[in-house]
């Protein structure tokens, strides 16, 4: 991996990327799903429920949720497939403590395990879960690559890697009219709802710079997958990527 990486538009030390990208979420934690929901006007739980449509998943599966932020994906499949076990984690101790608190609350923990880990370097044997997941984490790996092997590893041999993120729009008026909505709104919408642009204005800048869909896709197959399909939704801003 190179020694520079992108933190949204800005060039930075690798080694610093973690650390500034921790900031952000530690600050957005407590509103995050606020956040979310003005953001995508309430979208994005629509999105996590397609992601679950293509899981493949049956009762008493082992499912490693990554970059789970406040566990939206874990309680779709324990509400789905209540005999399931999740492990939830989260390379942001703010953020997974916000996921617990829920769980606790809205009494989906029963079969979740939290832990605290970086998508990057994975605490878990080769061979191990029959479905990963991953929603608008990996944008904000420090090396994308590395993620991608150690979700292959961790993976079952008939397991399913589900990759939920935002991507390119495949229209280029949409595009523009996308572009100016990221820039102009969504950073005014962090200040409005939870007094901090910054966090929000490096989230947009993450969007465009993190691969396109057949980039990404080349990726999970040099990653070792043997099969990856993505699927678009609402013109590409957002793509949910498949690999087997």
């Amino acid at each position: 991996m190179s020694d520079k990486t992108h933190f949204g538009f800005e060039e930075v030390n690798a080694v610093d990327k973690s650390k500034k990208v921790g900031n952000v979420f530690h600050s957005v934690a407590e509103e995050y799903d606020l956040m979310n929901d003005v953001m995508s006007f309430g979208m994005h739980r629509l999105w996590k429920r397609m992601l679950l449509e293509l899981s493949g998943l049956t009762e008493n599966s082992t499912v490693l949720d990554i970059a789970s932020g406040t566990a939206d994906i874990p309680k779709l499949i324990i509400e789905k497939f209540p005999s399931s076990e999740i492990h939830v984690t989260d390379i942001n101790e703010s953020m997974l403590m916000v996921g617990k608190e829920r769980a606790i609350n809205e009494n989906f923990y029963q079969n979740c395990s939290f832990a605290l880990a970086s998508g990057e370097v994975l605490p878990y044997q080769d061979n191990t879960f029959d479905l990963v997941t991953i929603g608008f984490g990996l944008r904000n790996f420090t090396d994308k690559q590395a993620g991608l092997m150690e979700m292959k590893r961790v993976l079952k041999s008939n397991g399913i890697l589900l990759i939920l993120e935002f991507s390119k729009p495949t229209n280029s008026i949409f595009s523009k009219i996308y572009d100016w909505y990221s820039f102009n709104i969504i950073p005014k919408l962090g200040g409005l709802f939870v007094n901090d642009e910054d966090s929000y204005r490096y989230l947009a800048e993450s969007i465009r710079m993190h691969p396109a869909q057949e980039e990404l896709k080349a990726m999970v197959l040099d990653a070792g997958f043997e099969e990856c399909k993505f699927y678009n939704l609402v013109n590409g801003v957002v793509a949910i990527h498949q690999a087997k």
